[in-house]
């Protein structure tokens, strides 16, 4: 897809996020917003996704077999996951306004409930996304399954033991068919990282572990197209990749840029309407 048809869909994802969140006065928009372009180049244009010969429509198989497969494992985000899915034909456009609300499959953090498209684990006990992108990479390279394994992980996250117990696990097992991808936006939900838990050098210690390290902007859609597409050329090499992705928290909507402030609040009417004010109705609201 062009790079431009994908920024308009991100800023109609973007409407959708804030609508969500402020629908139901909950929810996690700051991280949301940052990582909207690359679910957005990820399901729209570097996946594989399985798709029903009739129609050309995006089917949904819980075996992912034979298809590209993305894991959230920072599930507070899952505005964006859901808008994405929702957009890309996974389930109504429509179920977007029960986020979050009494009965609703669109919980706070994913999870399969009552088999809800799309989504194949729960995810938002943080740490533990990256083990089971590595388990079913490896499942997929068992069955001859030439297809890719995403996961997208916080850079808070990282203060999580069972993300270095994976990161060592993946290159001594050589899971090459394997994306991963910190959302480097400096900010957790306590203030910044580097004071809650600083990181430190992040492509010195996956290095050191045997990782691919790349670098993008994450909010510059032409050049995560590009980087996506490299780090494609080089898998098969006995090396996992993992992609430092520099976004800004609530990026699309100038007032909650670069704060953690914005990471579990939502706007209220007159900042909704403002934030909306800045992005494109491209799709049509839900």
């Amino acid at each position: 897809m062009q790079t431009q048809e994908l920024i308009s869909i991100a800023s109609q994802v973007r409407r959708d996020i804030l609508r969500m969140v402020h629908g139901c006065q909950s929810g996690h928009p700051g991280g949301s917003l940052g990582c909207t372009d690359l679910l957005v180049g990820l399901y729209f244009d570097a996946m594989n996704l399985a798709l029903d010969s009739t129609n050309n429509q995006v089917v949904f198989n819980m075996s992912a077999m034979n298809e590209d497969v993305f894991f959230l494992s920072n599930g507070h985000i899952s505005p964006v996951l859901y808008s994405v899915l929702a957009r890309r034909g996974y389930f109504p456009i429509n179920e977007l306004s029960t986020f979050r609300k009494i009965n609703s499959r669109l919980q706070g953090h994913p999870t399969p409930h009552e088999h809800l498209e799309g989504i194949r684990i729960a995810s938002g006990s943080l740490g533990q996304g990256l083990s089971v992108a590595i388990g079913v990479a490896q499942a997929k390279k068992l069955n001859k399954d030439s297809s890719v394994v995403y996961c997208l992980m916080g850079d808070g996250e990282q203060n999580e033991g069972q993300v270095w117990e994976a990161a060592m696990y993946a290159p001594h097992h050589k899971v090459d068919n394997l994306i991963a991808f910190i959302d480097a936006n400096g900010q957790q939900i306590d203030g910044p990282t580097e004071k809650i838990m600083n990181n430190r050098d992040l492509q010195m210690k996956y290095e050191a572990f045997g990782w691919k390290v790349l670098h993008v902007d994450g909010n510059d859609m032409a050049e995560l197209q590009l980087c996506l597409a490299n780090a494609k050329k080089t898998l098969g090499n006995d090396i996992p990749i993992m992609i430092l992705m520099k976004t800004e928290m609530g990026a699309g909507v100038d007032f909650m840029m670069g704060s953690n402030k914005w990471h579990g609040v939502a706007p209220n009417d007159q900042q909704l309407e403002e934030a909306l004010s800045q992005l494109s109705e491209t799709l049509g609201d839900y």
